[in-house]
């Protein structure tokens, strides 16, 4: 039976969150950068401690007027320092983490910075008992991670369009965000079943990956992941928290 561990970007302020957490298996929680604070964090972590998800911090670029979704070029040692305190702020409150995914923009930046992704890898790997890194399938931060000897799991996204590349579709382009419902479970099923997806352009390319993310403060998120649940059942693929598979 084929295994994926299905998550979530939450405390984002979507609306959806407790609705959501009963269909995932590892959740993402703003903590404070691009949003959230310690009132959306404590709920975040009781809605997740309720039905047995999985906690990750979720930190980026302390930058709410954009969301954490453009690049601010900062001093390494400033970034590092709001990194810190994110996950730490997260940490006091649910007192352990399964994992930390960076958000927006600095996941971006930081799996093409190899002096960034390293500081980052080993922050994680400093503040947690049991490490554990999201990252793309490819790129500097899963190099790292796995070069350091750290746990990391390769994501998928199932409501985001792909380039040939690998990397994620501009969220300036019109086609970045998948809405239709269908074509995201189509995506999801893909992903796990084949090992690829569908860029952009047509072609397919591989993705080999352990965990699926849904946008939490997209508009079709709670509806994609019914959908996909749904057909996860059909296809006896089983929804578990994602562990290091090396």
């Amino acid at each position: 039976m084929k295994t994926i561990d299905l998550n979530a970007d939450l405390g984002e302020g979507g609306g959806h969150d407790a609705e959501l957490m009963a269909l995932i298996s590892s959740c993402n929680i703003a903590c404070g950068g691009h949003a959230g604070d310690e009132e959306s964090m404590r709920a975040a972590v009781f809605a997740a401690q309720a039905h047995d998800v999985a906690i990750g911090a979720h930190p980026g670029y302390v930058d709410t007027e954009f969301f954490g979704r453009r690049f601010l070029d900062l001093p390494l040692e400033v970034l590092m320092g709001q990194i810190r305190n994110q996950i730490e702020g997260l940490l006091r409150i649910a007192g352990t983490l399964h994992h930390v995914k960076l958000h927006g923009a600095l996941y971006h930046h930081a799996n093409r910075d190899p002096a960034l992704a390293k500081a980052f890898v080993e922050l994680v790997f400093e503040l947690l008992p049991k490490p554990l890194i999201y990252a793309p399938p490819t790129g500097r931060l899963i190099d790292v991670a796995k070069a350091l000897g750290l746990p990391v799991l390769a994501e998928g996204f199932i409501d985001r369009r792909y380039l040939e590349s690998g990397e994620l579709c501009p969220r300036s382009e019109a086609a970045a965000v998948i809405e239709d419902v269908e074509e995201a479970v189509g995506q999801a099923l893909r992903m796990v079943i084949e090992g690829c997806v569908m860029a952009a352009n047509g072609k397919a390319i591989p993705m080999d990956v352990q965990t699926l993310c849904v946008h939490g403060d997209g508009g079709s998120a709670l509806e994609i992941l019914r959908c996909v649940r749904e057909r996860f059942g059909r296809e006896g693929i089983r929804v578990v928290v994602g562990e290091d598979t090396d």
